[in-house]
Protein backbone atom coordinates (compact mmCIF):
# COMPACT_ATOMS: atom_id res chain seq x y z
CA UNK A 1 0.00 0.00 0.00
CA UNK A 2 1.34 3.52 -1.07
CA UNK A 3 2.41 5.73 2.20
CA UNK A 4 0.24 8.60 3.23
CA UNK A 5 1.38 11.84 2.59
CA UNK A 6 1.75 14.28 5.14
CA UNK A 7 -1.05 16.45 4.15
CA UNK A 8 -3.02 13.23 4.15
CA UNK A 9 -1.76 12.66 7.79
CA UNK A 10 -3.14 15.78 8.61
CA UNK A 11 -6.11 15.25 6.50
CA UNK A 12 -7.33 12.70 8.22
CA UNK A 13 -5.62 12.70 11.81
CA UNK A 14 -9.18 12.43 13.44
CA UNK A 15 -9.45 8.65 12.12
CA UNK A 16 -5.66 8.09 12.49
CA UNK A 17 -6.38 8.17 16.33
CA UNK A 18 -9.38 5.90 16.38
CA UNK A 19 -7.32 2.43 17.49
CA UNK A 20 -9.81 0.86 15.21
CA UNK A 21 -8.22 2.57 12.23
CA UNK A 22 -5.18 4.13 12.91
CA UNK A 23 -2.40 4.77 9.82
CA UNK A 24 -3.03 1.28 8.88
CA UNK A 25 -6.59 1.15 8.39
CA UNK A 26 -6.53 5.01 6.76
CA UNK A 27 -3.62 3.47 3.99
CA UNK A 28 -6.88 0.91 3.50
CA UNK A 29 -9.38 3.33 2.35
CA UNK A 30 -6.57 5.40 0.48
CA UNK A 31 -5.95 1.79 -1.67
CA UNK A 32 -10.14 0.72 -1.58
CA UNK A 33 -11.53 1.29 -5.35
CA UNK A 34 -15.64 1.48 -3.88
CA UNK A 35 -17.99 1.77 -7.28
CA UNK A 36 -21.08 2.99 -6.66
CA UNK A 37 -24.56 3.31 -8.16
CA UNK A 38 -26.41 6.08 -8.49
CA UNK A 39 -25.12 9.41 -7.66
CA UNK A 40 -28.71 10.96 -6.53
CA UNK A 41 -29.92 11.19 -3.03
CA UNK A 42 -28.34 7.97 -1.66
CA UNK A 43 -25.32 8.23 -3.52
CA UNK A 44 -24.36 11.79 -2.78
CA UNK A 45 -23.80 11.49 1.11
CA UNK A 46 -22.28 7.93 0.64
CA UNK A 47 -19.90 9.81 -2.28
CA UNK A 48 -19.37 12.74 -0.32
CA UNK A 49 -18.36 10.72 2.81
CA UNK A 50 -16.64 8.25 1.29
CA UNK A 51 -14.33 11.17 -0.51
CA UNK A 52 -14.00 12.48 3.22
CA UNK A 53 -12.93 9.97 4.41
CA UNK A 54 -9.55 8.89 2.24
CA UNK A 55 -10.86 6.61 -0.42
CA UNK A 56 -8.55 6.64 -3.20
CA UNK A 57 -10.67 5.67 -6.14
CA UNK A 58 -14.99 6.10 -6.83
CA UNK A 59 -16.42 4.89 -9.49
CA UNK A 60 -19.79 6.71 -10.59
CA UNK A 61 -22.37 4.80 -12.41
CA UNK A 62 -25.26 6.87 -13.33
CA UNK A 63 -26.55 8.09 -16.50
CA UNK A 64 -29.43 10.89 -15.40
CA UNK A 65 -28.63 14.63 -15.29
CA UNK A 66 -29.31 17.22 -12.60
CA UNK A 67 -32.87 18.84 -12.33
CA UNK A 68 -33.89 20.89 -10.48
CA UNK A 69 -36.31 18.29 -8.39
CA UNK A 70 -32.86 16.71 -7.56
CA UNK A 71 -32.04 19.17 -4.88
CA UNK A 72 -34.06 18.86 -2.24
CA UNK A 73 -32.27 15.89 -1.74
CA UNK A 74 -29.15 15.18 -3.61
CA UNK A 75 -26.80 17.39 -1.77
CA UNK A 76 -23.72 16.76 -3.44
CA UNK A 77 -25.39 19.08 -6.57
CA UNK A 78 -26.58 22.63 -6.17
CA UNK A 79 -27.78 24.76 -8.48
CA UNK A 80 -25.00 25.95 -10.89
CA UNK A 81 -24.89 22.58 -11.88
CA UNK A 82 -28.62 22.05 -13.36
CA UNK A 83 -28.27 20.40 -16.48
CA UNK A 84 -25.06 18.97 -16.42
CA UNK A 85 -25.00 15.04 -15.60
CA UNK A 86 -24.90 13.62 -12.22
CA UNK A 87 -21.55 12.37 -12.88
CA UNK A 88 -19.71 15.28 -13.96
CA UNK A 89 -21.45 17.77 -11.05
CA UNK A 90 -20.42 14.75 -8.29
CA UNK A 91 -17.13 14.39 -9.50
CA UNK A 92 -16.32 17.92 -9.34
CA UNK A 93 -17.52 17.99 -5.99
CA UNK A 94 -15.43 15.94 -5.07
CA UNK A 95 -12.48 17.09 -6.56
CA UNK A 96 -13.31 20.53 -3.97
CA UNK A 97 -13.73 17.92 -1.26
CA UNK A 98 -10.44 15.82 -1.30
CA UNK A 99 -8.31 16.30 -4.04
CA UNK A 100 -6.65 12.91 -3.30
CA UNK A 101 -9.77 11.07 -4.32
CA UNK A 102 -9.56 9.91 -7.64
CA UNK A 103 -13.57 9.44 -9.75
CA UNK A 104 -13.87 7.51 -12.34
CA UNK A 105 -16.99 8.30 -14.39
CA UNK A 106 -19.59 6.05 -15.86
CA UNK A 107 -22.44 7.73 -17.78
CA UNK A 108 -24.23 4.31 -18.52
CA UNK A 109 -26.70 2.21 -16.33
CA UNK A 110 -25.92 -0.35 -14.01
CA UNK A 111 -26.50 -3.71 -15.49
CA UNK A 112 -25.45 -7.71 -15.81
CA UNK A 113 -23.26 -6.27 -19.10
CA UNK A 114 -21.95 -3.55 -17.54
CA UNK A 115 -20.68 -5.57 -14.60
CA UNK A 116 -18.94 -8.05 -16.55
CA UNK A 117 -16.87 -5.07 -18.09
CA UNK A 118 -16.07 -2.78 -15.23
CA UNK A 119 -16.71 -4.69 -11.29
CA UNK A 120 -14.23 -6.65 -11.28
CA UNK A 121 -10.96 -5.69 -8.85
CA UNK A 122 -13.25 -3.00 -7.19
CA UNK A 123 -12.95 -3.57 -2.92
CA UNK A 124 -17.09 -3.17 -2.85
CA UNK A 125 -19.79 -2.13 -4.99
CA UNK A 126 -22.50 0.69 -3.13
CA UNK A 127 -25.76 0.24 -4.55
CA UNK A 128 -28.22 3.57 -4.35
CA UNK A 129 -30.17 2.97 -7.44
CA UNK A 130 -34.15 3.58 -7.27
CA UNK A 131 -35.40 1.05 -8.64
CA UNK A 132 -35.83 -2.93 -8.39
CA UNK A 133 -33.94 -3.59 -11.98
CA UNK A 134 -30.62 -2.46 -11.04
CA UNK A 135 -31.09 -3.54 -7.13
CA UNK A 136 -31.28 -7.23 -8.58
CA UNK A 137 -28.34 -7.04 -11.17
CA UNK A 138 -26.21 -5.36 -8.43
CA UNK A 139 -27.12 -8.06 -6.04
CA UNK A 140 -26.42 -10.82 -8.83
CA UNK A 141 -23.31 -9.29 -10.48
CA UNK A 142 -21.63 -8.75 -6.73
CA UNK A 143 -22.09 -12.04 -5.85
CA UNK A 144 -20.53 -13.49 -9.25
CA UNK A 145 -17.62 -10.94 -8.62
CA UNK A 146 -17.71 -11.65 -4.61
CA UNK A 147 -17.52 -8.24 -4.08
CA UNK A 148 -19.45 -6.86 -0.63
CA UNK A 149 -22.40 -5.06 -1.81
CA UNK A 150 -23.59 -2.21 0.16
CA UNK A 151 -27.18 -1.47 -0.15
CA UNK A 152 -29.77 0.68 0.81
CA UNK A 153 -33.24 1.88 -0.33
CA UNK A 154 -35.64 4.80 0.90
CA UNK A 155 -39.65 5.93 0.44
CA UNK A 156 -41.54 8.90 1.93
CA UNK A 157 -40.02 8.27 5.47
CA UNK A 158 -38.69 5.03 5.95
CA UNK A 159 -35.23 3.28 4.95
CA UNK A 160 -33.32 0.37 5.14
CA UNK A 161 -29.86 -0.85 4.49
CA UNK A 162 -28.14 -4.35 4.71
CA UNK A 163 -24.96 -5.64 3.32
CA UNK A 164 -24.58 -8.81 1.24
CA UNK A 165 -21.28 -11.15 1.39
CA UNK A 166 -23.53 -14.45 -0.08
CA UNK A 167 -19.95 -16.13 -1.12
CA UNK A 168 -18.62 -16.43 2.41
CA UNK A 169 -19.48 -18.77 5.17
CA UNK A 170 -20.97 -17.45 8.55
CA UNK A 171 -19.34 -18.31 12.05
CA UNK A 172 -22.29 -21.78 11.52
CA UNK A 173 -20.07 -22.37 8.47
CA UNK A 174 -23.53 -21.79 6.25
CA UNK A 175 -23.36 -19.36 3.79
CA UNK A 176 -24.54 -15.77 4.25
CA UNK A 177 -27.75 -14.94 2.83
CA UNK A 178 -28.30 -13.44 -0.47
CA UNK A 179 -30.49 -10.78 -1.79
CA UNK A 180 -33.82 -12.83 -2.86
CA UNK A 181 -33.25 -14.64 0.13
CA UNK A 182 -34.15 -11.12 1.56
CA UNK A 183 -36.63 -10.02 -1.32
CA UNK A 184 -37.23 -13.13 -3.09
CA UNK A 185 -39.13 -11.37 -6.54
CA UNK A 186 -39.31 -8.18 -7.53
CA UNK A 187 -42.85 -7.36 -6.57
CA UNK A 188 -45.23 -6.23 -9.80
CA UNK A 189 -44.88 -3.39 -11.46
CA UNK A 190 -46.84 -0.64 -10.15
CA UNK A 191 -47.58 -2.18 -6.70
CA UNK A 192 -44.39 -0.24 -4.92
CA UNK A 193 -44.95 3.50 -6.28
CA UNK A 194 -41.53 5.77 -7.23
CA UNK A 195 -40.46 8.46 -5.08
CA UNK A 196 -41.66 10.98 -7.92
CA UNK A 197 -44.79 9.62 -7.88
CA UNK A 198 -45.58 9.65 -3.78
CA UNK A 199 -42.52 11.79 -1.96
CA UNK A 200 -39.70 11.31 -0.50
CA UNK A 201 -38.39 13.35 2.89
CA UNK A 202 -35.18 15.18 1.86
CA UNK A 203 -33.37 14.24 5.10
CA UNK A 204 -34.22 10.68 4.89
CA UNK A 205 -31.83 10.19 2.13
CA UNK A 206 -29.17 12.02 3.93
CA UNK A 207 -29.48 9.53 6.92
CA UNK A 208 -30.07 6.02 5.12
CA UNK A 209 -26.90 7.71 2.54
CA UNK A 210 -24.68 7.96 5.68
CA UNK A 211 -25.52 4.86 7.22
CA UNK A 212 -24.35 3.09 4.25
CA UNK A 213 -21.08 5.02 4.03
CA UNK A 214 -20.82 4.22 7.32
CA UNK A 215 -20.76 0.17 6.18
CA UNK A 216 -18.67 0.70 3.75
CA UNK A 217 -15.83 2.00 5.43
CA UNK A 218 -16.20 -0.87 8.17
CA UNK A 219 -15.87 -3.42 5.69
CA UNK A 220 -12.47 -1.62 4.08
CA UNK A 221 -10.82 -1.52 7.14
CA UNK A 222 -11.97 -4.79 8.79
CA UNK A 223 -13.52 -3.05 11.67
CA UNK A 224 -16.98 -3.49 13.50
CA UNK A 225 -19.26 -6.00 12.33
CA UNK A 226 -21.30 -5.36 8.59
CA UNK A 227 -24.92 -5.34 8.38
CA UNK A 228 -24.62 -8.91 7.11
CA UNK A 229 -27.31 -10.76 7.33
CA UNK A 230 -29.53 -8.05 8.95
CA UNK A 231 -31.49 -5.54 8.13
CA UNK A 232 -31.85 -1.96 9.51
CA UNK A 233 -35.13 -0.56 9.28
CA UNK A 234 -35.51 3.56 10.13
CA UNK A 235 -38.62 5.26 10.38
CA UNK A 236 -38.00 8.58 9.94
CA UNK A 237 -41.43 10.11 11.37
CA UNK A 238 -40.96 7.64 14.77
CA UNK A 239 -37.15 8.11 14.70
CA UNK A 240 -36.93 4.85 15.51
CA UNK A 241 -34.59 1.91 14.24
CA UNK A 242 -35.00 -1.82 13.84
CA UNK A 243 -33.01 -4.34 12.90
CA UNK A 244 -34.47 -7.74 11.33
CA UNK A 245 -31.93 -10.37 11.13
CA UNK A 246 -32.43 -13.13 7.88
CA UNK A 247 -30.73 -16.22 6.59
CA UNK A 248 -30.10 -17.83 3.61
CA UNK A 249 -32.87 -19.89 2.56
CA UNK A 250 -32.83 -23.64 1.58
CA UNK A 251 -31.67 -24.73 -2.16
CA UNK A 252 -34.56 -26.04 -4.25
CA UNK A 253 -34.30 -29.51 -5.12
Amino acid sequence: MDPLLPDEISRYHRHILLPEVGGHGQQLLKAARVMVIGAGGLGSPVLQYLAAAGVGTLSIVDDDGVSLSNLQRQVIHDTGTLGEQKTESAARAIARLNPHCRVIRFEERFDAHFARDHLAGQTLLIDGSDNFDTRYAAADAAEVAKVPLVTGAVGRFDGTVTVLKPYEAGPDGGLYPRYRDLFPERPPEGLIPSCAEVGVIGALTGVIGTLMAMEAIKLITGIGEPLVGRLLMYDGLSARFETVRYKRRAERA
